[in-house]
């Protein structure tokens, strides 16, 4: 008798993964370029902070700059875009198509301590990174001691 060492993430994972194709293939990626543009995109983000800014990353691979709009109101930051679906060659000559295409939503809850009017943006090898400088009240300030003879 053999041992069969079972894993339950690795098989919880491998499930989730067919459900999600099996949802994808129901939203209708069919022949037409209407729906292969009309798939959903939604780009990566990491956002991390320090003493002195919030930065956000967001993976946009094949998005034009000109492309994206951000926007900061009432202490929502939102990204949007468009990655277009190119059409140099006919759909029927594809093999196979697993980019996603279409337009993309993001929308981030800002914390107080940002200065939603001190907003730097980059763009660089299909990265946009968006940097908030923090309040000059929330950075941390550092106390000396004075020490008494």
């Amino acid at each position: 008798m053999t041992l069969t060492r079972w894993y339950p993430i690795r098989d919880m994972s491998a499930l989730q993964n067919r459900v999600n194709s099996l949802f994808q293939d129901f939203a209708g990626l069919s022949n037409d370029s209407e729906n292969v543009t009309a798939a959903s995109f939604v780009p990566a983000v990491d956002i991390y902070e320090n003493g002195e800014k919030v930065v956000l990353k967001l993976e946009l691979p094949g998005v034009r700059e000109e492309d994206v709009d951000v926007r900061i109101e009432n202490q929502t930051l939102t990204v949007r875009g468009e990655r277009k679906f190119e059409a140099e060659e006919k759909e029927e000559n594809f093999h196979r198509i697993e980019r996603r295409y279409g337009s993309f939503f993001r929308s981030f809850t800002l914390p107080t301590t940002v200065d939603t009017e001190n907003v730097g943006a980059s763009y660089q090898a299909g990265v946009l990174k968006l940097e908030l400088k923090k309040k000059a009240s929330a950075q941390p300030k550092q106390i000396k001691i004075n020490v008494a003879a």
